[in-house]
C-alpha cells in the first residue's frame, strides 16, 4: 500500500472540513427526526447557517488544493481498491459542494452569521428555493452515508494495520520532524 505523507494544510483543512460537517449533518438530522422545541431547532438552524457559511470560503480553498495535489497523481500505478477510495472521496467532494450552494439557494431569507452580518436570500421565488430545499435534504443524505462510509473504512484499516489515523494526525508530523533531527 502506497502511503501518503499529507501537508499541515491537507490535515488543518481536513480536519476543520470533519468538524463542520459532522457538527451540521448530526445536529441537522437530530433537529428533523427528534421531537425538539421550537427554540431548539431555530438555534441549531442558526448555528448551522452561520457556520456553513463561513466553511464555504475554507471548502473553496480545500478544493484548489484537492486539485493542486490531484496532478500528481498518476492513476496508473494505483491498485482497483486506491481507485474506488478515490472516488469516493471525490463524491464526497462533489456532495459537499451540492450541500453548500443547495443549501444558500434554499434560503428563504437574508443569510445571517452569528449576528455579526447577512447575506442577501440568493433567490426570492418559492418555487426554486423549496426545490433546492429538496435538493438539499437528498444531498444531505447522501453525505452522510459517504461520511459513514468513509469513517467506517478507515476503522476498517485501522484494524488491518494500516494506520490512516497517523498520517492525518499532527503527532505523526512532530515524531517525523524528531526522526529528521535525531
Amino acid at each position: 500500500m502506497t502511503l501518503s505523507i499529507y501537508s499541515k494544510q491537507q490535515m488543518l483543512l481536513h480536519w476543520v472540513s470533519a468538524a463542520v460537517i459532522l457538527w451540521t449533518l448530526v445536529t441537522g438530522f437530530y433537529v428533523a427526526n427528534v421531537n425538539v422545541s421550537n427554540d431548539t431547532k431555530q438555534w441549531v438552524a442558526g448555528v448551522n447557517v452561520s457556520l456553513t457559511t463561513l466553511f464555504i470560503p475554507v471548502f473553496c480553498w480545500r478544493l484548489v488544493v484537492f486539485v493542486s495535489h490531484l496532478r500528481h497523481e498518476r492513476m496508473a500505478q494505483f491498485s482497483s481498491a486506491k481507485m474506488l477510495a478515490m472516488f469516493v472521496h471525490r463524491l464526497i467532494y462533489l456532495l459537499v459542494a451540492v450541500v453548500l450552494v443547495s443549501g444558500v439557494l434554499m434560503m428563504d431569507r437574508p443569510i445571517p452569521v452569528f449576528g455579526l452580518f447577512e447575506f442577501p436570500q440568493p433567490l426570492s421565488d418559492v418555487a426554486l428555493t423549496d426545490g433546492f430545499f429538496v435538493l438539499h435534504i437528498w444531498a444531505c443524505t447522501a453525505l452522510a452515508v459517504l461520511v459513514a462510509m468513509h469513517i467506517g473504512a478507515v476503522i476498517l484499516h485501522e484494524l488491518r494495520g494500516y494506520r490512516v489515523l497517523r498520517r492525518m494526525s499532527w503527532r505523526s508530523r512532530v515524531r517525523q520532524a524528531c526522526g529528521r533531527i535525531g
